[in-house]
């Protein structure tokens, strides 16, 4: 049984009733419904669950809905005896394809009868069909496939272990030589499996990397099936880029070359294109800043990005040519590197992340940059045993104007500092989130001397 993060969320969210909707949203496969049935049947004496896909016939229940009590009184004759008011976890999975129950969830809410969960693939997709969102009533959380430290507990590391690993890296100093190459090994088997869940449970069950190589080539197609179902005007532009991912990741400069669609090829004309493919949760943009400083929004570079895959092991599924064993063996003759990059832009996504690159003419070009607290930091991300070599870094240090403090290198070695910059094994990425915003932000003023006085 595959643990996940997401799963505190849950019970965070529902622990004093909020009197919100809660939707999951994410890429197919990622384990949205998985862990919604596993938090509804241990946390709710009664759990309903209705998939839109499976039982498309379900929508009618939202149909020409007049309110909550008609809407209740429909999902009565379909669940009778199983709506314990209180006491009831009502699960609508699949929700792209009934977008009239959002623009009734509020209603729902506001009856209080029951608590509500729902999940969703390619909503940013589709949402242009949905009429309003239901503001106040429903807050959104993003699932995002295993990310390393969920896929480390799957493999039986221990919370000691990890949590050790979490010291050394906020006190910088070095892990034990033993667990360090052991978790180097874990890494590279992750570049294989990925973080898609059903990959994921193929590999524990069968230690088959065949096994897991036709469950990622599964959910590849049917990624190639959304994008013809839910957008046919453009589903062979869509397709082409998708397909293009892992050639241009293995380039030298792994920017997305637009003239590789064909010549005389316009980025305004495919802008929505690639927007699809980010919004439904199966590519990765990240676009380039003219400047490495605060705030990076600002100077973001529309029309240059690099583009990777939403999981690493599904780019390994792409490259073919047995990946996998060459990565074990840590053969040199493919660019591993493009495999460590989608790995760090898939974990650093998850933590919360926006991510940009830099490339300057007079500085060089950086993998990654990230906002943090206020500040930009510069990551590098090293595949080889060159790691020490690092100028577009040092460069972007030595500027004052950028305001950067420190930069981060992670590659294969062992935890390191030298000056500004500290070295931090390849799978540390897993402790390098973004803090989130608390729910209350209190800040309590007195304007009383502006008052009148006598």
């Amino acid at each position: 049984m595959l643990q996940r993060t997401i799963y505190k969320k849950l019970e965070d969210f529902y622990s004093n009733r909020p009197g919100k909707a809660l939707m999951i949203t994410g890429a197919r496969q990622v384990g949205k419904s998985y862990i919604a049935e596993k938090f509804g049947k241990a946390r709710y004496e009664s759990f309903i669950k209705l998939d839109f896909i499976e039982n498309p016939d379900l929508r009618s229940i939202f149909s020409g809905a007049r309110g909550a009590e008609e809407i209740l009184l429909r999902l009565s004759a379909v669940f009778g005896e199983k709506m314990i008011p209180g006491k009831t976890l009502i699960f609508f999975d699949e929700v792209q394809e009934c977008p009239e129950l959002i623009t009734q969830i509020k209603y729902l809410v506001q009856d209080g009868a029951y608590d509500y969960l729902l999940s969703g693939s390619l909503l940013g997709t589709v949402f242009r069909d949905i009429v309003s969102a239901p503001v106040g009533y429903m807050d959104i959380v993003r699932m995002c496939p295993l990310d390393f430290e969920e896929f480390a507990a799957a493999n039986g590391v221990g919370t000691k272990v990890i949590g050790a690993l979490r010291r050394c890296f906020e006190t910088k100093k070095p892990v034990d030589a033993y667990i360090h190459e052991r978790m180097i090994r874990l890494f590279e088997l992750y570049l294989i499996v990925g973080g898609m869940p059903a990959a994921v449970s193929a590999y524990l069950e069968t230690k088959n990397l065949r096994r897991v190589a036709d469950e990622q080539n599964a959910i590849l197609r049917l990624y190639r099936r959304d994008i013809s179902k839910y957008d046919e005007g453009n589903r062979l532009y869509l397709n082409e880029i998708f397909d293009l991912i892992p050639g241009e990741l293995n380039a030298k400069n792994k920017r997305f070359i637009l003239k590789n669609l064909g010549e005389k090829i316009r980025f305004d004309r495919y802008y929505d294109s690639f927007l699809w493919l980010k919004n439904a949760g199966v590519a990765l943009p990240v676009n380039a800043v003219a400047e490495p400083k605060v705030p990076l929004l600002l100077s973001k570079q529309r029309n240059l990005f690099k583009l990777f895959s939403s999981d690493v092991g599904l780019l390994a599924a792409q490259y073919g040519g047995e990946i996998q064993l060459r990565i074990l063996r840590h053969e040199t003759a493919i660019n591993f590197g493009s495999v460590y990059e989608n790995a760090a832009a898939q974990e650093l996504t998850a933590h919360g992340y926006t991510l940009y690159y830099y490339n300057g003419k007079k500085f060089g070009e950086l993998d990654f940059i990230v906002e943090s607290e206020g500040k930009v930091i510069p990551i590098e991300i090293k595949s080889g045993k060159d790691y020490y070599r690092h100028n577009a870094m040092d460069n972007v240090l030595d500027r004052a104007e950028f305001g950067m403090s420190e930069g981060y290198v992670f590659g294969r070695g062992n935890v390191e500092r030298a000056g500004r910059t500290t070295y931090f094994p390849i799978y540390m990425l897993m402790f390098l989130r973004k803090k989130e915003v608390p729910d209350d932000l209190l800040y309590e003023t007195d304007f009383s001397d502006l008052g009148d006085t006598e």
